[in-house]
């Protein structure tokens, strides 16, 4: 029988309520998807977070840190580095390549995930993630956590394009860059990011070690790069050439061997550890001609670009204080900032240049390696 009085709400309840409506936004009030355009002074920058390994907060311990910085030193260090990060660059998307969660330390995976993502969502910034091989270690599956970050405030992250029937793994979306709002390019986009799941390890007994980017989704790239070509080269506006293209996902490719320390930007420090077998997605970027630079995460003491048949291949650097690293060595996150040409008219038309640098978590956030990835040449003029 229904009781006639309201039961009253505890103050835990409550809190629990308050703190799902800051995490959590209704899937019936997203609406239309947010949108992503060029600012007013003709920029976009992107704010790339590696390999945070987030567990369980200030119970964490760090990893490879000074003796001296050990003892007051945990998860809650890499969430004031993310906070640093956003308040020093203002970046226009956070973009975080995996390994978000370190799923053997974390009791409850959406808690960590939570917190992980946290300086993201209270900062109102459009934020996108890919898996690594450590996020689905904890209480929930690898589709699991894609379908929980899916539901967190601000993000633009997608568990799989819908049009994809068949397509492996659990993160592969693209977003548009638009123009600037009321330029010749405000219906176009500028700049394409492509998002893809590297996978965690091998499933196929034969082959050991890591995972890497499966047949589905090179197909799903090819047509989602030729369908934004058609679009770009299609009026208003007509180009000759696609627009640039970024692609982001977490495990390397066994092409980011192919540098030393005689033809890189930043430094190698370990080895490359891609998966064993090598699945064609770089011959696939190359062939497609939009892509002008990948970034990944996932080997923690490299932090190098080193260009490879006119693609740009970028670590990060370690992020995350509860992810191995190097004592003295600080961690690090990288910035990529594209920037739009002035027309003839005073206004913005396409992309010019890529450019990136990385900050260092010490105390003045200081900038280093910074470099032009890709600029407009002849041979790209519309």
């Amino acid at each position: 029988m229904a009781k006639k009085n309201k039961p009253c709400l505890s103050l835990s309840h409550f809190v629990g309520v308050l703190v799902f409506s800051l995490l959590f936004v209704p899937k019936s009030v997203l609406g239309v998807k947010q949108e992503l355009r060029f600012g007013k002074k003709g920029e976009f920058k992107i704010l790339q977070v590696a390999d945070m390994h987030f567990a369980d907060g200030t119970t964490t311990p760090c990893l490879d840190v000074l003796p001296n910085q050990m003892p007051s030193c945990s998860d809650l260090n890499t969430t004031a580095f993310v906070e640093r990060m956003i308040q020093a660059e203002k970046p226009d998307i956070i973009v975080f390549t995996g390994d978000n969660i370190f799923g053997f330390d974390a009791t409850d995976a959406a808690k960590s995930l939570n917190a992980a993502f946290w300086p993201a969502i209270a900062s109102n910034i459009p934020w996108a993630a890919v898996l690594g091989n450590h996020d689905q270690d904890s209480t929930l599956s690898r589709e699991g956590v894609m379908k929980h970050v899916v539901g967190l405030k601000n993000t633009l992250s997608q568990v799989n394009p819908a049009k994809a029937h068949i397509i492996d793994g659990f993160g592969n979306y693209n977003l548009e860059i638009g123009g600037v709002k009321g330029s010749c390019f405000e219906n176009k986009s500028a700049l394409n990011l492509y998002f893809l799941d590297s996978g965690d390890y091998s499933t196929v007994p034969a082959i050991p070690g890591y995972g890497w980017i499966k047949p589905s989704q090179q197909l799903w790239f090819q047509r989602t790069s030729a369908k934004l070509r058609r679009a770009y080269v299609g009026q208003p506006e007509a180009q000759k050439g696609p627009a640039p293209g970024l692609v982001y996902f977490h495990i390397p490719l066994p092409e980011f061997a192919s540098f030393d320390s005689s033809n890189v930007t930043g430094v190698r420090q370990q080895g490359i550890s891609s998966a064993s077998v090598n699945s064609g997605f770089f011959t696939t970027m190359v062939e497609a001609g939009d892509v002008k630079a990948v970034f990944i995460g996932h080997d923690h003491l490299n932090d190098f670009c080193g260009k490879l048949t006119g693609i740009q291949l970028c670590y990060a650097g370690g992020f995350g204080y509860h992810a191995y690293g190097k004592a003295g060595w600080s961690r690090r996150a990288r910035v990529v900032l594209a920037s739009l040409e002035k027309t003839e008219q005073g206004g913005w038309g396409v992309v010019k240049s890529v450019k990136t640098w990385k900050r260092l978590d010490d105390e003045h956030l200081t900038a280093v390696d910074g470099q032009v990835l890709w600029s407009k040449s002849r041979a790209d003029v519309s």
